[in-house]
């Protein structure tokens, strides 16, 4: 296993679903984690799970002075690994009946949210000539899929922000990569297959159905699973503006 002791990760997103389950991976691969979100409650329970070597911060990453905010609190310590967990799934809807307000509010955070953590924390890498940028993007960023265009959109643009980001820093010892899943299995997903359901006027289980039908393995991918890819990630010292797929098969 990857041993990530000594080096220190930010995950945003971290006080609940993915961003706690990569949180998770990361200290048992032997690093300090920082969890960081919007909610309280949630982080210092995520951080409470953790043990030793955690801690969680407030932060919006939307909001520009909120991820300076953020710098400031961490500015003692030096952060080589951050994973943008952090996302929004947005509506389950035609595009002609979706909202400015609905398009924004996805793109704000996993675009925006993306761009402005890195934009905080390269500085730091790159005058160290270290460091590892995860982005979790998705496999709807690379497929079609009906009634969610913002979402698929702003996964798109993450993947195009990563790709691009890589050879800006590359040569200065700074790895920026994807990891896009499938769809997870859990609260979000359960979420969008209820809106899918009633929106089209089938079952819940017909709208999970047609999900797990297009991978090869079957079945959704777990929360377990991409903490796991994010560690395997960080120990391919080559790997540098790629996008992987961890979707059991769901082609792209």
């Amino acid at each position: 296993m990857t041993n990530l002791t000594s080096r220190t990760a930010i995950v945003t997103g971290g006080g609940s679903g993915l961003g706690m389950a990569i949180g998770h991976a990361l200290h048992e691969a032997g690093a300090e984690v920082v969890l960081v979100g919007r909610e309280s409650a949630k982080l210092s329970a995520a951080t409470a799970s953790l043990g030793d070597r955690a801690r969680w911060e407030i932060c919006d990453v939307t909001d520009q002075e909120s991820v300076a905010a953020l710098a400031t609190a961490l500015s003692g310590t030096e952060v080589s690994i951050l994973v943008n967990s952090a996302g929004v799934p947005g509506p389950v809807a035609a595009l002609t009946d979706i909202s400015l307000e609905e398009w924004d509010q996805v793109f704000d955070v996993n675009v925006r949210g993306t761009f402005l953590m890195c934009r905080e924390f390269l500085p730091g890498m790159i005058e160290r000539g270290a460091g590892d940028i995860i982005n979790i993007a998705s496999v709807s960023g690379k497929r079609p899929l009906a009634h969610r265009t913002p979402y698929c959109a702003s996964k798109m643009a993450v993947i195009g922000l990563t790709s691009t980001l890589a050879f800006e820093v590359g040569r200065a010892g700074v790895c920026v990569n994807t990891l896009s899943p499938g769809p997870v299995s859990g609260p979000r997903m359960e979420r969008n297959f209820r809106l899918e359901a009633e929106r089209s006027g089938g079952s819940i289980a017909d709208a999970e159905l047609a999900f797990v039908s297009r991978a090869a393995l079957g079945r959704m991918i777990t929360e377990t699973e991409v903490g796991s890819a994010v560690i395997a990630m960080l120990g391919m010292s080559g790997l540098c503006g790629a996008d992987i797929d961890l979707s059991g098969g769901m082609i792209a």
